[in-house]
C-alpha cells in the first residue's frame, strides 16, 4: 500500500489558512477537508469566512456548509464522518489537506475522543447555578482543591472548568485519565503552522471584520435572530450582534470593535494551544513555495508526480 498523508493547515484565525490549502490542493492534486467547527454551517456564510463558491467549485472540499444550525453537533460526530471520509478519499488520493482552527477537531481526527463515562447531570446543574450567582472564581478555587491545575486547562474558560470539576466529580479521576489513543493510523500526520507578528495577525483580523460588516454581516445575523439562544449561533460575530440588538441605542463601529476585539481574544488563545504542539512546523503564510517543498520533501514517493515548472 502506498504511503498516505495527512497535511493539516494550522493557525489562527485570519492568517490565510483556506489560501495556502487551496494553493497546495492544486499543487498536490488532491482535495480539502475542513475541521473548523463553525463552516459547517451553511447559514454561517459571512461570519464564519467560508471559501468562496469558485473555490469550492474549483477543489471539492468536505465538511464546508453540510450542515444547518438548527441540526445538533459535536466533535464526536465529527470524528465518526471525518475518518470515514478520509477512508474512502485514500483509496482515490495519497495525500489530503485538512484545514482549521479548532484543536479539539483536528484531535478528533487523528487521535479520536475520550470515551468519557456518562455524568451526573445535577452535578453539571449544581456547577452552573454557583457559576452563575458567584462568577468563575468559584469554578477556580473548586479545581484547585483537586490539586495542581494542569497546563491544558484553560482556568480562564468557565465551559472547560465546568467540564473538568463534572468528570471529576462524577467518576473520581481527571479527564486526563480518559485520555486514551484509540486509532492505529494507517497514515502520517504532517502540521503545518502559518504564523506572523501579533501586529500583522491583528491588522488582518481588523481588515476581515471591516470586510465582513461591509458584505452584510448585520444582514445575515438579523435574519437567524430568533434563532440567537441555539449553539450554533454561539459564535464570535453573531453573539456580540445580538447582544448589541439587545439594546436600545448602538452604532455600527461598536458592533463592529467588540467582534475585532473578541476576535484577536480568540486568536491569542489559538496560538496558546498550537504552541504546545512540539509536531507543528511554522511558515509565514507568504511562503508558498517553500511550504510545499517541504511537504514534497517529507511525502517522498507515494505515486504522487507533481509537474515541475520549467526553469
Amino acid at each position: 500500500m502506498k504511503n498516505r498523508f495527512i497535511i493539516f493547515i494550522l493557525g489562527p484565525t485570519s492568517i490565510g489558512k483556506t489560501s495556502i490549502s487551496i494553493f497546495l490542493a492544486k499543487k498536490l492534486k488532491t482535495e480539502i477537508l475542513s475541521c473548523d467547527s463553525r463552516q459547517f454551517y451553511k447559514e454561517l456564510k459571512i461570519g464564519t469566512s467560508m471559501p468562496k463558491m469558485e473555490d469550492l467549485k474549483l477543489i471539492p472540499h468536505h465538511f464546508i456548509g453540510h450542515l444547518t444550525i438548527h441540526q445538533i453537533y459535536n466533535a464526536k460526530y465529527f470524528e465518526i464522518e471525518s475518518r470515514q471520509k478520509i477512508k474512502k478519499l485514500f483509496h482515490k488520493y495519497s495525500i489530503l489537506i485538512m484545514v482549521g482552527g479548532s484543536g479539539l477537531y483536528e484531535k478528533a481526527v487523528i487521535n479520536g475522543l475520550s470515551d468519557i463515562p456518562n455524568i451526573d447531570l445535577n452535578i453539571r446543574n449544581n456547577l452552573l447555578f454557583n457559576f452563575k450567582k458567584k462568577g468563575i472564581l468559584f469554578l477556580q478555587k473548586k479545581v484547585k482543591k483537586y490539586g495542581k491545575i494542569p497546563n491544558y486547562l484553560d482556568i480562564n474558560n468557565p465551559r472547560r472548568l465546568i467540564r473538568y470539576l463534572e468528570i471529576f466529580q462524577s467518576t473520581g479521576y481527571p479527564p486526563i485519565f480518559f485520555f486514551k489513543k484509540k486509532y492505529l493510523n494507517n497514515f502520517t500526520v504532517l502540521k503545518i503552522g502559518l504564523i506572523l507578528s501579533k501586529d500583522e495577525i491583528y491588522f488582518r483580523i481588523n481588515n476581515r471584520v471591516e470586510k465582513m460588516i461591509k458584505n452584510g454581516l448585520l444582514e445575515e445575523a438579523k435574519k437567524y435572530y430568533p434563532y440567537r439562544y441555539l449553539n450554533s449561533l454561539n459564535t464570535i460575530g453573531y453573539k456580540e450582534i445580538y447582544n448589541f440588538f439587545s439594546k436600545k441605542k448602538y452604532s455600527i463601529s461598536e458592533i463592529s470593535e467588540e467582534i475585532k476585539k473578541n476576535t484577536r481574544k480568540y486568536a491569542k488563545k489559538q496560538l496558546t494551544w498550537y504552541r504546545k504542539d512540539t509536531s507543528i512546523t511554522w511558515f509565514n503564510p507568504k511562503e508558498k513555495d517553500k511550504i510545499l517543498s517541504f511537504i514534497l520533501n517529507k511525502v517522498g514517493n507515494t505515486g504522487f508526480e507533481p509537474v515541475t515548472p520549467c526553469l
